[in-house]
């Protein structure tokens, strides 16, 4: 499970999830670099697990262009990388505006594309090989009333990993997709409404939310060798 000599880059790791990933990679020895559009949390998270925190928009090529320039003249070339990245709002099918829905896409799938392109040429480059995780979710898989648009680019992100493990095999570069159910993170907590916490054991079989721990935990078994015989799959925690 060690992750020791590796530079890992992980997108959205100012909060939730993402920064559950990162100080479980930190925890095994990984160097990482955290990229958040948001600079106050990009500059907690990155104190907090000591890791190198850069404020990048991943929405837009030349954002992540200068990101990855940067990440690696500080920690080296990126060896394995997490797409996590992502952001959700409510959106019935009948009102969704064409804005929202190219928003959803943005913030769901289009930095998936050109990170994980921009970060396998540089694998490629180096002849390293590498790991690509991307965060996508159960509603990915599932119908999801409401939020279709969001749904219809995490199903994107699955279908995007599958051919992408297919294309980077030849260069030993493994790709793989997390889909978690409802994990308590404080993104969730402000959207959900009084009392969702506990209505959580009447919709899921385990009777509760998922933790960010039990995601990071997933996400550090697939980045490490011990999944080096795992691509193109979609792992769910849930």
């Amino acid at each position: 499970m060690k992750t020791s000599g590796n530079t890992i880059l992980l997108t959205g790791g100012g909060s939730g999830i993402g920064r559950g990933i990162a100080a479980g990679l930190t925890a095994f020895g990984a160097s990482v670099a955290i990229w958040e559009i948001n600079p106050d949390s990009c500059t907690a998270a990155a104190a907090e697990i000591g890791a190198l925190g850069i404020v990048a928009d991943v929405r837009d090529a030349a954002a992540v262009d200068a990101a990855l320039e940067r990440t690696m003249a500080e920690l080296g070339t990126v060896s394995i990388l997490v797409n996590n990245a992502g952001g959700v709002f409510y959106s019935p099918l009948l009102d969704t505006a064409e804005k929202g829905w190219d928003a959803l896409y943005r913030a769901n799938l289009r930095h998936v594309f050109l990170c994980t392109q921009r970060v396998a040429r540089k694998m490629v480059e180096a002849g390293i090989g590498g790991s690509i995780t991307n965060v996508t979710s159960i509603e990915g898989v599932r119908a999801a009333p409401g939020y279709a648009s969001y749904a219809a680019a995490k199903a994107g992100v699955i279908n995007y990993t599958k051919t992408a493990a297919l294309e980077l095999a030849p260069h030993r570069i493994r790709v793989n997709a997390l889909a978690p159910d409802v994990t308590l993170t404080e993104g969730i907590m402000a959207m959900a409404p009084p009392g969702a916490e506990e209505r959580f054991a009447y919709t899921i079989p385990m009777a509760r939310a998922g933790h960010v721990d039990e995601m990071a935990g997933a996400a550090v078994f697939l980045a490490s060798e011990m999944a080096s015989y795992i691509t193109g799959q979609t792992i769910h925690v849930d």
